[in-house]
């Protein structure tokens, strides 16, 4: 399905329910929670390394020079660098957790449709998929600086389709990273209200790990992605014969 395609089904199908997507999610994720906590535990592996770049600078001044980390302010050759590497950083953490972000929400339609198969978080990172991962995350990256520099309030309109760019990345891959971005605020717009309600009633529920514990956190977090997952299916649907591209 090519993106114009893809905007007129999304433009012909009725307007999100909250009500529904909201209790099918919680239905979904006592079937996933398990994957959900191995994808949070993916995340957090593969982005540790950007993290541990972004401190070299510090540690290789503290190994070679013990006192120049002693004072307030970090020594300016350190700080330039810190700097320097930042934007690596992110775009790094940006991109690698996108992929499993993604590859999550292809493992819900699986145990959401009761098919067969193992459950794949490193899809994205095979076959040339991270290259259009990586686009993607550069545009999201430039879409929320946009809204940040709108005051604030572009920043607050623009989690709405930011929000659901993971899903077509999960199933629009065949389109072009400008139009899942395209498609994403097409259906964004449209839905604007439900989608940001459930963004942040998800959100908070997955914050409820935090009583048990804090551990529970762990194993709640990835609940707030899986609405996502049900507006794509409500709000633009699937093609059965893609199921596996």
């Amino acid at each position: 399905m090519n993106l114009e395609k893809k905007i007129t089904e999304i433009k012909s199908r009725p307007n999100l329910e909250f009500g529904s997507i909201f209790n099918r999610s919680i239905e979904l994720f006592k079937k996933i929670w398990v994957q959900g906590f191995i994808a949070l535990l993916l995340t957090f592996l593969t982005i540790l390394p950007f993290y541990i770049i972004l401190y070299i600078p510090m540690i290789a001044t503290g190994i070679t020079d013990p006192y120049a980390l002693e004072h307030d302010e970090l020594p300016p050759m350190v700080t330039v660098a810190m700097g320097i590497l930042s934007p690596i950083v992110i775009i790094g953490v940006s991109t690698f957790s996108l992929a499993i972000n993604a590859a999550f929400l292809r493992i819900c339609r699986q145990k959401d449709e009761e098919k067969d198969g193992i459950d794949d978080y490193f899809y994205f990172f095979r076959e040339g998929r991270i290259g259009k991962v990586f686009i993607l995350a550069l545009y999201i990256m430039g879409v929320a600086l946009l809204g940040m520099l709108a005051c604030g309030v572009g920043l607050f309109y623009v989690i709405v389709p930011l929000s659901l760019l993971p899903a077509f990345l999960a199933f629009s891959n065949e389109l072009s990273a400008f139009g899942m971005v395209k498609a994403s605020f097409i259906l964004g717009n449209k839905n604007w209200l439900i989608i940001f309600l459930l963004v942040l009633v998800a959100g908070i529920v997955a914050e409820l790990g935090l009583l048990l514990c804090c551990v529970g956190i762990f194993f709640t977090a990835m609940f707030s992605k899986v609405p996502a997952y049900f507006m794509y299916k409500d709000g633009v649907g699937f093609e059965e014969d893609t199921y596996l591209n």
